[in-house]
């Protein structure tokens, strides 16, 4: 089946966000954009009133993706669009949407001056449950907000793409993240910027601060090891320059911090067999909720 970059659409600003940057997606990849639109049917009392009709559901659920690809044909003239309307649940169709995908992008409402994002339910829902990897894009989210100031200090989307930011756990690192952040990268023809934040043992953890030698060696062991896991993907991405970063302490924040000079930010979550709940760890819904930037969640065991 042909894989396409495929795009969650209910007439919402942070939907059509969302399709704006799942097309620029579609570009890079050459890949054909799949616009998806989730008609959830009313109960049916509410069904029979008159503003609620039949033929009124069916005019609005066909009318939001048509116009939306016929908006996307004229602004992106090479992608392939395609419309598709499905039924049911959004979190349960939309995850199912997903495997058919090389990415599902999803839009998320902004939280204004916190610069982050308002991730609903639906949303969680997806990032949860989805094998594929899922983007999540702001509703102001802009082509020039992923890219350097040109010359002159001002966004422009003819300037190169900033860095692509992936939060790694040398612990547990998962070659299908790190694929996936280096092949976006390589796409971007930009950076790839490597975040590790590290804690001491907890045997460690009281006599830090007041060590500095002890801080200084933990900190080089762990710069070590971020060099020794990236080492082979040098060799397999050669064209891709990679800034590797250790901090000290809470590796959300350090994600959130370097979100604000990036193109995208890429986390993990570990595939999780029960259908029930949400939990896609701490570190991950932190990002989601405060990266100032697109963020891909990547599935992995």
């Amino acid at each position: 089946m042909l894989r396409t970059v495929t795009v969650g659409l209910d007439g919402s600003p942070e939907s059509r966000a969302a399709a704006e940057w799942a097309a620029r997606e579609a570009t890079l990849r050459r890949l054909p954009l799949k616009l998806v639109h989730v008609w959830e049917p009313v109960p049916e009392p509410l069904a029979q009133a008159p503003l609620l009709g039949a033929e009124t559901q069916q005019h609005w659920t066909e009318r939001i993706p048509r116009e939306a690809a016929a908006g996307i044909g004229l602004r992106h003239p090479g992608v392939e669009v395609i419309t598709e309307q499905l039924h049911g649940h959004p979190g349960d169709v939309l995850a199912e949407a997903a495997k058919d995908a090389e990415l599902l992008v999803l839009g998320s409402r902004g939280l204004g001056g916190l610069g982050g994002f308002m991730v609903g339910s639906v949303g969680l829902s997806v990032v949860a449950h989805a094998e594929r990897p899922v983007v999540l894009v702001r509703a102001l989210e802009q082509a020039a907000d992923e890219h350097e100031p040109d010359p002159a200090g001002i966004p422009s989307a003819a300037a190169p793409f900033r860095p692509v930011v992936l939060g790694l756990d040398t612990a547990h690192p998962d070659e299908t993240l790190i694929e996936f952040a280096f092949d976006a990268a390589l796409r971007r023809t930009t950076s790839l910027r490597v975040v590790h934040a590290w804690n001491p043992p907890p045997y460690y953890a009281y006599a830090t601060p007041a060590n500095p030698a002890l801080h200084e060696a933990l900190a080089l062991a762990a710069a070590e090891e971020l060099a020794k896991v990236l080492s082979p993907w040098r060799t397999r991405f050669p064209g891709v320059e990679i800034v590797e970063v250790t901090r000290y302490g809470s590796p959300a924040v350090h994600l959130v911090d370097a979100s604000h000079e990036a193109s995208l930010v890429v986390v993990g979550r570990r595939a999780r067999r029960n259908p029930v709940g949400t939990h896609i760890g701490h570190v991950t819904h932190a990002v989601l909720h405060h990266a100032s930037v697109p963020v891909a969640v990547v599935a992995h065991d």
